[in-house]
């Protein structure tokens, strides 16, 4: 797990940073290589950890494109979050502050709503043990992430 998470924090603080604000095409094109890094790692990850059957994988990892699809955009989103955030954390005003705190929570809602939509496909080609394990490392996976972001990620002063 420690790889992935050097991997994941990696690529979290580069996609995360200021500079990130202000990149030219070549800086976006490496972005892409780095998420797709990202993906490919993580569903390693998953393939590892979950113990498919060959029946089950066959089934399984057209939902799974799926689920990240749809995450993906969530995790966009976020992404602009927290670009909107550092961008603007030296003179933040009392509004602002409340729309990215507004912002983040409709993206933390729509993060749990993916979850949730994906569970009735994900339960229909895998045993719920399975299917249970895969949120499980779901959630380490954005767990370590979020703990390395939070380290990273300044608290506003009063």
């Amino acid at each position: 797990m420690s790889t992935v998470r050097i991997v994941i924090a990696v690529a979290g603080l580069l996609a995360l940073s200021p500079v990130s604000g202000h990149t030219g095409p070549a800086d976006q094109i490496n972005l892409e290589i780095l998420r797709d890094t990202i993906r490919a790692n993580k569903r390693a990850l998953v393939a590892v950890n979950l113990g498919l059957t060959d029946d089950e994988a066959e089934r399984f990892w057209p939902v799974y494109e799926r689920y990240q699809a749809d995450l993906t955009g969530v995790h966009d989103r976020l992404v602009a979050v927290i670009e909107d955030y550092t961008a603007s954390f030296s003179d933040l005003s009392n509004e602002k502050a409340l729309t990215l705190v507004d912002d983040y929570l409709a993206v933390e809602a729509d993060r749990a709503t993916v979850r949730r939509a994906h569970l009735e496909a994900i339960a229909k080609v895998l045993p719920g043990r399975k299917v249970a394990r895969f949120y499980q490392i779901e959630n380490k996976m954005d767990a370590v992430l979020r703990y390395d972001l939070a380290a990273e990620i300044p608290v506003l002063d009063e």
